[in-house]
């Protein structure tokens, strides 16, 4: 019960690696709301929890103000992604560029103008950005998105260093590909053949999974990592090695 009395927000909780935070945090004793822009995801999430769940849309600053002012946080899990398909980057579409920027980047400022000020009004909080390998050790075709996992890292850091005279601690988890609504967009294709090319790149040969991203997750939000604040902790198998 690590996270017993804390109340956790997570976004883009209602599949993959959010999913397993959310499912985590509730096991270690978290009050949960699960976010998603899929309603009926997040109600089945949470209800699978018993947490609470919010249709929620990151891109939107009302959306980020309507959830600071009705569910305070003691933890925020800035989860929610998108990436574009696998392209040279001059032929990735300018709408799949904003998307990418809109939800993998400016939703953290979003968030830090509002779940995260109200943190920094009570002098307490936790806050987990999820990054990606991608953002340290580039693929080629996915360009934007490398970039804007490489700018969460950045922020990341930013963020950590002015918060934590405030008592505000924020980290990152950077991910390899997992059995996620994003892998085939990362692979181009799920075929067997793309799937065991992928694999041969991550030392110990599997996929990122949705416990492994809670387990990290649960630490770094925990009282246990006091003492950690900007650092970027690799869940890849050694894929960046």
């Amino acid at each position: 019960m690590r996270l017993a009395g804390k109340r956790a927000i997570v976004t883009g909780g209602g599949s993959g690696f959010g999913a397993g935070i959310a499912r985590k945090f509730a096991a270690e004793g978290a009050e949960v709301l699960v976010t998603d822009i899929n309603a009926e995801a997040a109600m089945a999430v949470a209800d699978d929890i018993g947490g609470k769940a919010l249709a929620m849309d990151v891109t939107l600053l009302a959306d980020w103000e309507a959830l600071a002012t009705s569910h305070p946080a003691d933890i925020l899990v800035n989860n929610a992604g998108v990436t574009h398909l696998p392209a040279p980057m001059e032929e990735v579409s300018e709408e799949d560029f904003d998307k990418v920027a809109a939800v993998n980047m400016k939703s953290i400022y979003y968030s830090a103008r509002t779940v995260i000020a109200a943190m920094k009004g009570r002098g307490a909080g936790a806050v987990l950005n999820i990054a990606s390998t991608a953002g340290l050790s580039p693929r080629p075709r996915l360009n934007w998105y490398n970039a804007s996992k490489g700018w969460v890292i950045t922020a990341t850091k930013a963020m950590a260093v002015e918060l934590a005279p405030e008592g505000v601690r924020v980290n990152a988890l950077c991910p390899v590909a997992g059995e996620t609504p994003l892998l085939a967009s990362f692979m181009g294709e799920d075929s067997p053949e793309m799937r065991a090319k992928f694999l041969s790149t991550i030392p110990l040969g599997r996929f990122s999974t949705a416990e492994d991203l809670g387990n990290a997750a649960c630490f770094l939000c925990s009282d246990e990592a006091s003492m950690i604040t900007g650092t970027t902790l690799e869940v890849d198998g050694g894929r960046c090695i």
